[in-house]
């Protein structure tokens, strides 16, 4: 019996890909043409940007032992913190980044995986099936109510990604930036700085306040978030700009790692604190819970 994963962001990867090396027949379907999900990177005038989650952590031992094998390194324990026009800085857990784009980590956990890309199931089908995916969007195939359940139990916010990119680098020394109490900005990241190119480009990410107010139009909002920023920076050069938009980007923390009636299994970040990290970890619990559960 083949176990179905929907969703290769790195929930489904994770799950995928523990449960092929232990010999089990996987078939992995993603909607989109690439697989990442949220671990995603975009190209913009010849270079990649990250659009999606900013970075990861890797404090779980099992976590950080798969990141020595995968192109990525650490980027930065410091992040910068704007507040009321002051700046300070923070220093937190190694953020770690990828110098191809964080979407190329999803590629390399992908390799030899039976992915199924621009794919979209509409039914949940038989067998084990894995829904590696935001609530929301479980609920749209049906599934049981166990499952459909924990999923109207998550709460997801919006947020927009804008990519700036300007003819040179005029903003000093940043990695990224947490704003605090801004209408417009959530975080502020040097994307140039992160994948390690010193490209003069920028990744701001709004509030989910502003984000749910442009969910209609994101790009229209791309002017303001680039203002925003500006003005964070002490930038007078107008870039180029390009939004997207992340209906399902923040889901609130929660508990266990994933949720299940038996055959069908819901995972990924919001089964924890949202991170990278919790996303994996959720993925390969669901795989080891099909292993000692199921005859395959």
């Amino acid at each position: 019996m083949d176990v179905v994963v929907i969703g290769a962001g790195i929930a489904g990867l994770a799950c995928a890909r523990e449960l092929t090396d232990a010999g089990v027949n996987v078939r992995l379907y993603e909607r989109g043409r690439v697989v990442g999900g949220r671990l995603a990177s975009k190209r913009f005038d010849g270079r990649y940007a990250d659009i999606g989650a900013a970075y990861f952590v890797a404090d779980d031992p099992g976590f950080a032992a798969l990141v020595a094998g995968l192109p990525a390194r650490p980027w930065t324990a410091t992040f910068a913190v704007f507040k009321d026009g002051e700046r300070t800085e923070t220093t937190g857990p190694m953020r770690w980044a990828a110098p191809g784009g964080l979407r190329s980590l999803a590629e390399h956990l992908a390799a030899g995986l039976d992915v199924r890309l621009q794919q979209e199931i509409t039914t949940i089908p038989e067998g084990p099936v894995v829904l590696a995916m935001p609530g929301p969007q479980a609920l749209r195939l049906d599934p049981p109510a166990a499952v459909a359940d924990a999923a109207r139990a998550q709460s997801w916010e919006p947020v927009l990604a804008a990519v700036l990119t300007y003819r040179k680098r005029t903003w000093g020394e940043l990695h990224g930036a947490f704003v605090n109490d801004h209408p417009v900005l959530a975080t502020v990241c040097d994307d140039g700085d992160r994948r390690g190119d010193l490209a003069p480009v920028l990744v701001a990410h709004s509030t989910t306040g502003f984000a749910r107010q442009h969910l209609a139009d994101p790009q229209a909002a791309g002017p303001e978030l680039a203002r925003a920023a500006g003005e964070l920076l002490g930038l007078d050069e107008q870039p180029g700009i390009h939004v997207h938009r992340w209906t399902y980007a923040q889901p609130a923390p929660g508990e266990p790692s994933f949720a299940t009636d038996g055959r069908v299994y819901l995972a990924g970040d919001a089964f924890g604190k949202p991170r990278v990290q919790t996303a994996w970890l959720s993925g390969r619990a669901v795989a080891r819970s099909i292993l000692q559960s199921t005859d395959l």
